[in-house]
C-alpha cells in the first residue's frame, strides 16, 4: 500500500524553569493517574477480568460507579484517560500470556496432535479462551461451535481446560506501575496560546500555564514528561506528517546487525562503530548500581536516583543509534534495504557475560527505528529469510567459518568482514525473493 503520511512523535520543550507550585500540581495529576492505572491493573488484571475488557465499556461504566474519581478528586479528562491506558497495557499482556502458552503447548511432547490443537483452539477464541479459564460455559456463533464440540469430542476436555488453566497461572503477570513521571492529555485538557501550553489541575476552572520553545500548536492527544529535578516539562505529540521521496534514493542496499558495529552495509560501511562501547559502558553502570543497591537493601536507599539514571544513558543511547541511522540513509541513499529476520535471543547458556549482553542489545529498538525512518523517506524495508546466513558464502553459497569476525569459505577461498559477507547475502536473498516480509513504501 502506498503511504502519503506516516505517523511520527514531535517534542516541544518547556521554555524556562517552571515554579515548584505548578510542577507540584502536574505532579499530582501523574501520581492520580498512576493510582488510577494500578486500581485497574489489579481489578481487571487477572482471569477474572477477561470478560470484561473487550471492547472496556464493560470498565469504563465499572470505574464510573466505583466512585474512585470522585473520592480522589480527579478530572475526569485524565481519569478516563488513564483507565483506557491501563486497559490497554492489560489486553497487550494478555497477548503475551497466550504467545508464551502457545510456546508451552508446542514444546510439550506428552501432548498428542489433536490435543494441541483443541489447546490452540482456545487460545484463539477470546470467549473460549474466557470460559476455559473462568470454568463457565461459553457463547459462542453457531459456526464456532460446532468447530469446537468436534475438537472437544475427540479429546479429554477437562484435561485439557486444566492444563491450560496451570499454564496460564505459570506465565500471566499481573501489571503495576510505579511511574509516576508523566500523564496523557487528551484535547479538552490543554490548550496552546502565548507561546506556550495551558494544562488543566485538579483546582476547578484552573490551568497551569508552560511556556514552550517553540510556538507550535496541535490537536491531539499528546503525553506530558515530568522532569521535576530540571523544572521543565517535555511534550510528545503523535502526528501525520508527509512522507519525503528523493529522486537520488535508488541504490539496493544489504545490512547486517551487530552488537559491537551497529549496521553493516554490504559495501562494507560500517554504522554506529561504538554501539559496542556505549552498550557496554550501560550495562557495566547497570551491574555497579544494581550492586551497591544489593548492598545498601536494609537501608532501604530507594530507586529513583536509579531510574533516572537509567533512563538518561538509554536516552543517550537512543540517541546516538538514530544519529547513525540518519547517517546511513543520508550516505546509503537506498530505494530498497534488506535485513536478515533472525529469532531472538536464545535462551539459557553458559556465559552469563555473553547472555547479558545480548539481553541488552538494543535490536528491537533499533529494528523499530530503521522502520520508522524508511517509512518517512519511502523506502522500501525487506526482511529476507535468516537461517545460516552468516554461515554462508556471499560469492559462492557454501558455508564456510566465521573467527575473530572474518569470515572464510573453505571452498572457493573467500575472505571477507563477517558482518559485510551477512549484508551482502541479505541482499542477494531479497533479490532471489527470500522474502519474509516486505513493507513497500516508494513508489
Amino acid at each position: 500500500m502506498e503511504r502519503d503520511t506516516v505517523c511520527k512523535t514531535i517534542h516541544q520543550y518547556s521554555r524556562g524553569p517552571i515554579p515548584e507550585a505548578d510542577m507540584e500540581k502536574l505532579q499530582a495529576i501523574a501520581r492520580d493517574y498512576k493510582r488510577v492505572k494500578n486500581y485497574v491493573y489489579a481489578r481487571y488484571g487477572g482471569i477474572g477480568g477477561l470478560s470484561k475488557i473487550y471492547p472496556g465499556y464493560t470498565v469504563q461504566n465499572e470505574m464510573t460507579a466505583s466512585g474512585l474519581r470522585d473520592r480522589m478528586g480527579m478530572p475526569s479528562v485524565y481519569f478516563y484517560l488513564a483507565v483506557f491506558d491501563a486497559l490497554e497495557d492489560v489486553k497487550s499482556q494478555w497477548t503475551r500470556t497466550k504467545a508464551r502458552v502457545l510456546e508451552r503447548i508446542n514444546a510439550q511432547e506428552s501432548l498428542l496432535p489433536q490435543e494441541k490443537h483443541y489447546l490452540r483452539f482456545l487460545l484463539k477464541i477470546p470467549g473460549l479462551f474466557d470460559a476455559a479459564l473462568n470454568e463457565k460455559p461459553a457463547a459462542l456463533p453457531g459456526g464456532v461451535e460446532r468447530a469446537y464440540e468436534d475438537l472437544a469430542g475427540q479429546v479429554d476436555r477437562e484435561k485439557l481446560n486444566r492444563f491450560l488453566r496451570r499454564q496460564v497461572r505459570k506465565v500471566h503477570v499481573r501489571q503495576h506501575t510505579n511511574r509516576e513521571d508523566g500523564f496523557t492529555l487528551s484535547e479538552r485538557a490543554y490548550r496552546y496560546g502565548d507561546h506556550g501550553i495551558y494544562v488543566s489541575v485538579k483546582e476547578k476552572r484552573r490551568r497551569v500555564f508552560i511556556p514552550l520553545t517553540d510556538g507550535n500548536q496541535y490537536r491531539r492527544q499528546i503525553y506530558m514528561k515530568l522532569l521535576p529535578d530540571k523544572q521543565s516539562v517535555e511534550l510528545k505529540v503523535p502526528v501525520d506528517v508527509a512522507v519525503k521521496r528523493y529522486d537520488d534514493y535508488q541504490s539496493c542496499v544489504g545490512t547486517a546487525l551487530g552488537i559491537q558495529v551497529m549496521l553493516t552495509a554490504d559495501n562494507g560501511h560500517r554504522y554506529g562503530a561504538e554501539l559496542g562501547e556505549r552498550q557496554a559502558a550501560y550495562n557495566e553502570w547497570i551491574r555497579l548500581q544494581t550492586s551497591s543497591y544489593n548492598r545498601n537493601r536494609k537501608d532501604n536507599p530507594g530507586r529513583k536516583k536509579y531510574y533516572a539514571g537509567k533512563r538518561r544513558m538509554k536516552e543517550g543511547l537512543h540517541s546516538y543509534i538514530n544519529h547513525e541511522l540518519n547517517r546511513f540513509l543520508e550516505t546509503e541513499k537506498p530505494r530498497t534495504v534488506y535485513m536478515a529476520k533472525l529469532a531472538g535471543p536464545a535462551k539459557g547458556g553458559v556465559n552469563p557475560r555473553i547472555n547479558q549482553a545480548v539481553s541488552m542489545w538494543q535490536r528491537g529498538y533499533i529494528r523499530k527505528r530503521l522502520e520508522q525512518k524508511c517509512r518517512e523517506r519511502s523506502v522500501d524495508m525487506v526482511w529476507v529469510l535468516g537461517k545460516d546466513i552468516a554461515r554462508e558464502c556471499s560469492r559462492c553459497g557454501a558455508l564456510g567459518r566465521k573467527r575473530e569476525g572474518r569470515f572464510s569459505c573453505p571452498v572457493c577461498g573467500w575472505e571477507e568482514e563477517e558482518k559485510t559477507n551477512t549484508a551482502r547475502n541479505a541482499k542477494q536473498r531479497g533479490q532471489k525473493g527470500m522474502v519474509v516480509i516486505s513493507h513497500k513504501n516508494s513508489r
